[in-house]
């Protein structure tokens, strides 16, 4: 006799309706994850929003600055981020393109638009590393639109960067420790999507453009939404099409020491951190 398995739909338990701040040289974005409203989302610790057809918004960018214990992923949506570094590496992210670095025992970079005007629009996701993998050394994961799966699916299509999606494709993201799925999904109007994600891990969506609902409650442009625990995702678009991230990932369930660009477990490895640094050691 067969069984069928039953599945627990994930509910919106919380929208974070984002901060409008700058960071950088003044750059101006929305503070979606890592503000007093909603600072923490084991593992990821922060997500920001930059969207803006003025040049003035985004053209200074971010100089070169620090980071240590973690890791930063760049996701553009329009626009060009050139990136460079004390360790010689350098790329431009272009439309669609996504980098995800590992900051490790630490690194200086910087993030400079390549584009004088136009729209630049784009997310950033900082994502804890565990204790052990804190110092290991930087690296790099770097794809541009044309190297990330595409997925369709009914009423939906799905840009699969990290992780496997429940139907089999796999994005070029690998070797990450938190066992992300990150996925990029446009649904036409009133379509629905469903997706399998593992129970325990962390999940929200982002919503960029249009309206979702789940469970009877709904998030819109720009906010974002943490969902309950489950191992089903099930979203339904609103009257107009939606584009939205997912994202995904299993906890650490360790202590969180920050400060600034460094995030580490006690406030002695901070302390090195900011030594290190001031001592060229990156």
């Amino acid at each position: 006799m067969s069984t069928i398995a039953k599945t627990r739909a994930r509910r919106i338990s919380q929208i974070s309706r984002g901060l409008p701040t700058s960071d950088g040289a003044g750059v101006k974005l929305t503070r979606m994850l890592g503000h007093q409203g909603l600072d923490y989302l084991d593992p990821f610790l922060m997500l920001d929003q930059f969207r803006s057809d003025n040049r003035d918004d985004y053209i200074a960018g971010f100089p070169s600055h620090p980071h240590r214990g973690f890791e930063t992923v760049t996701i553009m949506l329009d626009g060009r981020m050139r990136h460079g570094d004390n360790k010689g590496h350098k790329g431009v992210i272009g439309p669609g393109g996504i980098q995800w670095m590992t900051a490790g025992r630490g690194i200086v970079h910087s993030e400079m638009p390549e584009q004088e005007d136009g729209r630049m629009w784009g997310f950033q996701l900082w994502v804890n590393l565990p204790a052990k993998q804190k110092m290991t050394a930087p690296r790099y994961q770097e794809f541009s639109a044309g190297q990330i799966p595409v997925e369709d699916r009914e009423g939906s299509q799905i840009r699969v960067l990290a992780g496997s999606s429940a139907s089999g494709t796999t994005g070029p993201v690998e070797q990450i420790a938190t066992k992300p799925l990150l996925l990029d999904i446009t649904l036409e109007p009133s379509a629905t999507f469903s997706e399998a994600v593992p129970a325990g891990h962390t999940v929200f969506i982002s919503v960029y453009k249009g309206e979702v609902s789940a469970g009877g409650k709904s998030v819109k442009d720009p906010d974002l939404a943490v969902l309950s625990d489950g191992d089903t995702v099930e979203l339904r678009a609103g009257a107009k099409a939606a584009s939205f991230l997912l994202v995904a990932g299993q906890p650490l369930n360790e202590p969180v020491a920050r400060y600034g660009p460094f995030v580490m477990n006690t406030q002695a490895e901070l302390q090195q951190a900011v030594t290190d640094f001031q001592a060229g050691r990156f």
